[in-house]
């Protein structure tokens, strides 16, 4: 028996990794309609690409693989530190001060509840 599984990728988004946490850890192992809502009413601002990825995903399930989004649920869900966006804030002196902005990668796999044989 196996899951067939799809999976989106959002790279370089521009959020750090401890705020896509908190929305991430929401959405894992839920179905595809409650994820949706869930993002839709949460307050944060990161929830919009997450919801983006979360369509994407399904619309590569429904596309590539013919399976029904009603059946699919959200079976592994993560968030990667990438690099650094490095910007330089000038101070006294003659020097400048440098600011790390974070960004993240995100990886989406959706699953089908029917199982193939």
């Amino acid at each position: 028996k196996t899951q067939i599984k799809t999976q989106a990728l959002g790279k370089n988004i521009r959020v750090s990794v401890s705020k896509m946490r908190r929305i991430i850890d929401r959405i894992r192992n839920t179905s595809y309609e409650e994820s949706l809502v869930l993002l839709e009413f949460m307050p944060y601002r990161a929830s919009y690409l997450v919801s983006q990825l979360v369509v994407s995903a399904a619309a590569n399930a429904s596309t590539n693989l013919g399976l029904n989004k009603s059946n699919l649920f959200i079976s592994e869900a993560w968030e990667n530190n990438s690099t650094y966006l490095c910007r330089f804030r000038p101070r006294a002196q003659s020097r400048g001060y440098p600011i790390k902005k974070p960004i993240c990668e995100v990886t989406i796999k959706l699953s089908s509840k029917i199982v193939k044989k």
